[in-house]
């Protein structure tokens, strides 16, 4: 098994030392694409309140808000589109800025009916 292993690395090495420095830094990258694409994907199917409530903090809707907000969202069953873009939709739609209608969704949670 040993031997197998060290042949395969020596092969590898030298395919590798054969290489100039862009083919190394296109190799690096494909392979860093490779490792970090299932994590992209599990980000891109699976959120949580605590995420959407930071996502919302840094879009200036303030901590108490933030987590009302985030409840009325999930309670409609929109968390999977993200707080953020539910948030932006609503100010799209109401002509407001993200803070008034954070606002809006806290105060009726009948603005998110039909938003997607």
């Amino acid at each position: 098994m040993n031997e197998d292993r060290n042949t395969r690395f020596d092969r590898r090495r030298e395919a590798l030392r054969a290489m100039g420095d862009d083919e190394l830094k296109a190799r690096f990258w494909e392979l860093t694409n490779q490792v970090v694409a299932p994590i992209v994907e599990l980000a891109k199917t699976h959120t949580s309140p605590s995420i959407e409530r930071s996502i919302l903090l840094r879009m200036g809707v303030d901590s108490v808000s933030s987590h009302g907000v985030v409840q009325r969202i999930l309670d409609a069953g929109l968390l999977g589109k993200g707080a953020g873009h539910v948030v932006l939709k609503v100010s799209q739609r109401r002509g407001v800025d993200v803070r008034a209608a954070a606002q809006a969704i806290l105060d009726d949670a009948s603005v998110l009916d039909g938003l997607f």
